[in-house]
């Protein structure tokens, strides 16, 4: 079973709602860009746990093969700006 973008964001966005979501990417492998409070206070590997977890059962299915991710609160988004 195949999965797009458009089905990511919507996944990412149910599960995590304050975020701000941005998915790319196609033919299995996706680009995530996340910003949301809910990252705050945890570290890297941590954050990514979290998108993993809401992801996995797609990722376990092979309709996702590979996931790059940025997630950051909204005060680090704030700092690159």
């Amino acid at each position: 079973m195949m999965i797009d973008a458009g089905q990511i964001q919507d996944l990412l966005r149910a599960a995590l709602p304050d975020c701000e979501i941005s998915v790319n990417g196609e033919g299995g492998k996706f680009q995530v860009l996340a910003i949301g409070d809910v990252f705050t206070g945890l570290n890297p590997v941590k954050r990514q746990q979290q998108v993993y977890q809401i992801l996995n059962p797609h990722i376990a299915s092979g309709a996702i093969h590979a996931v790059s991710m940025r997630l950051m609160t909204v005060q680090e988004k704030a700092a690159q700006a």
